[in-house]
Formats: structure tokens, C-alpha cells, sequence
């Protein structure tokens, strides 16, 4: 995988219309396009396929979470769509993961469970009835989800290396929360460079903000890349 297919960028956008734009700029500078639940919303699954029949691979970030046999039938139906990536909670739980990895026999397509949302602490965590540590609650949730029969996880960069740990090399990790030197965090509470991230062993790093805010976000991708190229 060359450094430019590591990096995902989120279109998280208010319309299609600003989606279209920022693919026409992007293509050739990333790897893919993650499509999350405002543009879905917005341009639903046509947006999808046609971001699909230009070429470019696409990562549906949708996050379900609900009963195993509704969450099988989303899976399937985004294995329709022909995307790369989609993700569920790991939250929903053992055989909610597993209806999720059955929903998707001999498509080519890799399932990937959320643990811990990157604008989430140890504080927050507590509000909402989860205890421990962030760090145990994402190895418990990945192991879960391994075993489940997943294909990897969305863990923040400062969990990279204990999934690595946890679920081998060939576990995939993507991992959000990406913010280059200089950028602000925003609502990210577990955050690092798109270099330590990769360092630390992630296979995809998703950045939104820093280059969809960017005055040419093509150069500004381009520069992500040239980090993880190390020049």
C-alpha cells in the first residue's frame, strides 16, 4: 500500500454539491473518500455510487448499531453499493457482529467496528455508564470484534499500538482523529499526526477538517502524504 492509499479523507460536508467539488479537487491526491452519516443524509446512496463509478473507493461510515438482523440487512445492502470499507459498533455486541460479518460472504468488501469515538475520554465515558479506562474499554471491544470475525477496527491514533498488540498485524486499523502539526483538535479528544499514527501501526488514517478547511486541499493533502513518505 503506497503512502497516498493510506489516506482517507472525510466528506463530511453539507450537500452534494460540495461533495462533488471536493472529489473533483481530491482524485489522484488520496486514497479514498469516506462518506459518514451528514452527506449520506444529504445525497444518500446515489452520491455513493457515482463517487464509486468515477474509480474511486469509498469508505460508508455509517456506524450502525441495532439489532443483528437490521444491522445484517445494512451491511448487505452497502455491499450492493460496491463500497470498500463499512463499519458497525462494536458496542452492539458479539452476535450483532457476527450477523454483520455474515452479511457479507465472498464480497470483497472489509467490515470494521467502531470501539471508542475519538471525542470521547475517560470522563465522558463515565457519564454515560462505561468504566475503566479508554485504553481497556478499545482492547476489550477490538478483541470482541476479532473474534467476531471482523476485519479490523476505527480505534483514535492513541490506541494504534494495543490493537496491534491485541489482534496481530493483519488486523486493520483505521484511525481517525488525524490532525497534521498546527491544526486545531476541534472535538477530537485523542488525537496525533498522520506520521506517529502510522508509526504506531495504523493501516488508514481519515482526516476531515484539516483539508477540507484547507485553501487548496489538494496540496494540503499532498503534504500529508509527503509526511508519511517521511520527506
Amino acid at each position: 500500500m503506497t503512502p497516498r492509499d493510506r489516506l482517507i479523507v472525510a466528506l463530511d460536508v453539507a450537500d452534494a454539491a460540495t461533495a462533488r467539488a471536493m472529489v473533483d479537487r481530491l482524485t489522484g491526491h488520496v486514497g479514498m473518500f469516506k462518506v459518514g452519516s451528514q452527506i449520506f443524509t444529504a445525497a444518500g446512496p446515489e452520491f455513493v455510487r457515482e463517487v464509486i463509478a468515477r474509480g474511486e473507493k469509498v469508505f460508508l461510515d455509517l456506524k450502525f448499531h441495532d439489532i443483528p438482523n437490521t444491522v445484517a440487512g445494512a451491511v448487505s445492502a452497502a455491499g450492493q453499493l460496491g463500497v470498500s470499507l463499512v463499519d458497525v459498533h462494536a458496542l452492539g455486541g458479539e452476535e450483532m457482529l457476527q450477523a454483520a460479518v455474515g452479511a457479507l460472504p465472498a464480497m470483497g468488501i472489509r467490515l470494521l467496528a467502531i470501539t471508542i469515538l475519538t471525542s470521547h475520554d475517560e470522563k465522558s465515558l463515565g457519564r454515560i455508564g462505561v468504566s475503566g479506562s479508554v485504553a481497556d474499554g478499545v482492547r476489550r471491544l477490538a478483541m470482541l470484534a476479532k473474534d467476531a470475525g471482523a476485519d479490523g477496527v476505527v480505534a483514535s491514533p492513541q490506541e494504534v499500538a494495543l490493537v496491534r498488540e491485541a489482534c496481530g498485524k493483519d488486523f486493520l486499523v483505521v484511525t481517525p482523529g488525524i490532525r497534521p502539526a498546527g491544526s486545531s483538535r476541534g472535538d477530537q479528544a485523542r488525537t496525533a499526526t498522520p506520521a506517529t499514527a502510522v508509526a504506531a501501526g495504523a493501516d488508514y488514517i481519515v482526516v476531515g477538517r484539516p483539508i477540507l478547511e484547507a485553501h487548496d486541499p489538494a496540496a494540503a493533502a499532498d503534504a500529508i502524504v509527503r509526511e508519511l513518505t517521511g520527506r
